[in-house]
């Protein structure tokens, strides 16, 4: 039995654009280019036998999670633990006003050891991400199964399954409405894509998978 996972990040919004860290600001909704992005993403999978889609709730999420499972006839489940990480004080400030900050050096370079100002510890939002996508994986044996989250917890994830070190998980980047694979089996997460942006063909099953050269 296997499951696989796709970890799709939101589309584009205009805070991406100006460069401003969201975090869980509400009312942070897809821009036009966001939304055309969603749209290719669900043609690039309507072909995927998706049997669930899980969503962040924060709305730049929820739009592109609702557009990827409308071709797909399913609900789009809401769940706390995909959420952006919490980044306290920091939601709503532009980049510009923090990157030669040392707290910024901290998060770009030695991650593990980052809490964000009055908000959580970056170890721990790796946590509740790993977890929660271990707990959906469980509940959807020999399924396949669609999760909009955003960058930072995707990349938190990734670097968990490719047994990175989280100070390294900066070097992995995520686009937005890209798409990540990863295939769950008995002998744990095995990593297929990272950020993909292009026609994406259904994985082997795990039995079909040969040794890697």
């Amino acid at each position: 039995m296997s499951t696989t996972l796709l970890l799709v990040r939101h589309g584009e919004n205009d805070w991406v654009k100006a460069k401003r860290l969201a975090g869980r600001t509400p009312g942070v909704h897809l821009n036009d280019n966001g939304r055309a992005q969603a749209r290719r993403l669900a043609a690039r999978l309507a072909h995927w036998p998706l049997t669930a889609v899980y969503s962040s709730p924060l709305e730049r999420c929820a739009e592109t999670a609702t557009i990827l499972a409308r071709p797909h006839g399913l609900t789009v489940q809401w769940r706390q633990d995909l959420l952006e990480a919490d980044i306290g004080e920091w939601q709503g400030k532009e980049i510009k006003e923090l990157n030669d900050s040392e707290l910024w050096r901290l998060v770009q370079f030695a991650p593990s050891a980052a809490r964000f100002p009055g908000g959580e510890t970056i170890r721990t939002m790796q946590t509740r991400i790993v977890d929660a996508l271990h707990d959906i994986a469980a509940a959807h044996p020999d399924q396949c199964v669609a999760i909009c989250s955003h960058s930072d917890p995707i990349k938190a994830a990734l670097a968990q399954f490719l047994g990175m070190h989280l100070d390294l998980f900066q070097r992995i980047h995520i686009s937005p409405a890209s798409v990540s694979v990863v295939l769950f089996g008995k002998f744990g997460p095995r990593v297929l894509r990272i950020n993909d942006n292009g026609q994406l063909d259904p994985p082997p099953r795990e039995e079909e998978q040969k040794p890697d050269s």
